[in-house]
């Protein structure tokens, strides 16, 4: 039995006069909605970043149209380059007045059994959801510091707890960004800072899609509690909260957006 999408939720000014970066936000999925929720809960400006250049750009002017924030820029990054995670950072930094939230949703999946995999394959997919999510937050973290406040978001996976046939790569990059959350937030909350991270089960959009069959996402649909995926602004919510001012006590915690956590 499925239950009900329930009705948008409308703005409650979460992050009102806060500033906010959001990684890999330039697509249909939970970054962009997540850069979506923050406009609409009332962030003073917003930083999106993205690999593809046309697809940022049409983000950005869709974001400002959308919501009617105009401070809204976009940086390209591709956050296995270093050099290319300080540029976003200072852009972000230098151009928002200060970075008051960081939305690391940079990730990549695929599905490949074990003894099939290459190392490329691993690495590749390691680099960019676990590392990807190290750099970034070891670039933003000494101005966070410095100011005395801030927070960021890391997205995670209920495949860091539970498996899967042939998320290998994948559940051992989330399983390391939840650890790197819990780690790296205790040393940032001595500054001040928080460090938290969601972690989703099923979330549709486009690219989910494109690379896993319909049967597969049809039978971990049928698994959750509500017998339906989550839609993309579910996610965001509960990333805008983490952001918000109403989670001031939570520190290294991992939330599970899934009944499937284990």
């Amino acid at each position: 039995m499925s239950i009900s999408i329930p009705e948008y939720v409308p703005g409650h000014a979460l992050l009102k006069g806060k500033s906010v970066l959001v990684t890999a936000a330039a697509g249909g999925g939970i970054g962009y909605s997540a850069a979506q929720r923050c406009a609409e809960e009332g962030c003073r400006a917003l930083m999106i970043s993205d690999v593809h250049p046309r697809r940022l750009e049409e983000a950005v002017a869709r974001l400002r149209q959308d919501t009617g924030l105009r401070e809204v820029y976009g940086q390209l990054c591709d956050v296995t380059q270093e050099d290319q995670v300080r540029a976003l950072v200072n852009a972000a930094e230098e151009r928002l007045g200060g970075t008051d939230v960081l939305f690391n949703n940079a990730g990549l999946g695929g599905q490949k059994r074990v003894t099939e995999m290459s190392d490329d394959e691993w690495l590749r997919v390691i680099d960019v959801s676990l590392t990807g999510t190290f750099r970034m937050t070891r670039a933003m973290l000494p101005a966070m510091q410095a100011r005395g406040r801030g927070a960021i978001i890391n997205n995670a996976s209920v495949l860091g707890w539970r498996a899967q046939k042939e998320q290998a790569h994948y559940a051992a990059a989330k399983a390391g960004v939840m650890a790197l959350t819990r780690c790296s937030a205790l040393e940032a909350a001595e500054y001040g800072v928080r460090i938290n991270a969601l972690a989703p089960s099923i979330a549709m959009h486009a690219y989910l899609k494109k690379t896993a069959s319909e049967d597969l996402l049809a039978r971990l649909a049928a698994q959750e509690a509500f017998g339906r995926p989550a839609e993309v602004w579910e996610m965001a919510n509960i990333m805008v909260f983490l952001a918000s001012d109403y989670a001031s006590y939570m520190v290294g915690e991992v939330i599970s957006a899934s009944s499937q956590r284990a």
